[in-house]
């Protein structure tokens, strides 16, 4: 969900201007690229991916905060521990995915993405920021998406290439910005339990509901709204600025959706980039 440009645009963690910085800061995101080589799929195939040492580490290091934001106990991870999500991410690189049907490659670039961002963060020493992990190529390039970081069937892969040349162009999913975490406060939450096709439109319609509900996602501050920066870098994936409008409508609890209903336009975006660690 974190783009290593963000920083490099002066906007993360802060409000800022009006509908004219909507289309300005959504130029500088990612866009979706499709990588064609990944459509590859075969509809009738039944092989599952194990998905079983994911749920086991989700359910022994992730926990909620005070504030509702779900917090990996990164430093509590176990030698063992490290090792076994090591073993599940090397696991799922030798996966091949090409053979899967299209509902279990969701699941699992999902939580490729999701466990292979806990890893880099074990591997870079739990910094305070996903973006003090600065291992992506290039002079301006913060974070590690931008990094090769795994071989899948021949084919080096990041982060980056997971989101964007992947699963967005792909699945075409708006809530796919729930589904993947960057390991940031300003994220949607990490999931709870690990994506499998029996359960990838139950959660993604939670994951949806309790990002909008939540003041990180959308809120009004004197009857003006503020929204994620995600709902801006990425405003194209949910139909422009009337899109975002719309879509938070139809996730938000009664008196938010009715309140929104009458705005037009929102007012600023942002985003917390410090990591979502138990302190």
């Amino acid at each position: 969900m974190c783009r290593k440009t963000m920083r490099r645009t002066g906007i993360a963690g802060i409000c800022l201007f009006l509908l004219a910085g909507f289309s300005l800061e959504a130029l500088f995101a990612p866009k979706p690229d499709l990588w064609a080589d990944w459509q590859a799929h075969d509809a009738a195939s039944t092989q599952k991916v194990d998905h079983s040492a994911w749920d086991r580490l989700l359910a022994r290091y992730r926990s909620v905060g005070e504030d509702g934001i779900a917090l990996v106990d990164y430093g509590k991870f176990s030698d063992a521990d490290r090792k076994a999500l090591d073993s599940y991410v090397a696991g799922l690189a030798n996966t091949r995915v090409s053979l899967l049907n299209r509902a279990e490659q969701f699941a699992y670039w999902v939580n490729l993405y999701n466990s292979l961002t806990v890893k880099v963060v074990l591997d870079a020493g739990i910094p305070k920021s996903i973006l003090d992990i600065d291992i992506s190529p290039g002079l301006f390039a913060d974070g590690p998406w931008g990094k090769k970081l795994l071989t899948i069937e021949g084919r080096e892969v990041s982060l980056n290439d997971i989101e964007h040349r992947i699963l967005r162009p792909i699945w075409k999913d708006p809530r796919i910005h729930y589904a993947v975490n960057c390991a940031s406060l300003g994220c949607p939450d990490l999931p709870e339990k690990a994506f499998t096709p029996s359960n990838t439109e139950e959660k993604l319609e939670a994951a949806a509901r309790a990002y909008v509900n939540h003041p990180r996602g959308a809120r009004l501050v004197d009857g003006v709204l503020h929204v994620s920066s995600i709902y801006v870098w990425f405003a194209e994936d949910f139909g422009g600025e009337a899109g975002v409008l719309k879509h938070l409508v139809r996730y938000a609890r009664a008196d938010l959706a009715n309140r929104i209903r009458q705005l037009t336009a929102t007012a600023g975006h942002s985003y917390n980039w410090d990591l979502n660690k138990v302190n």
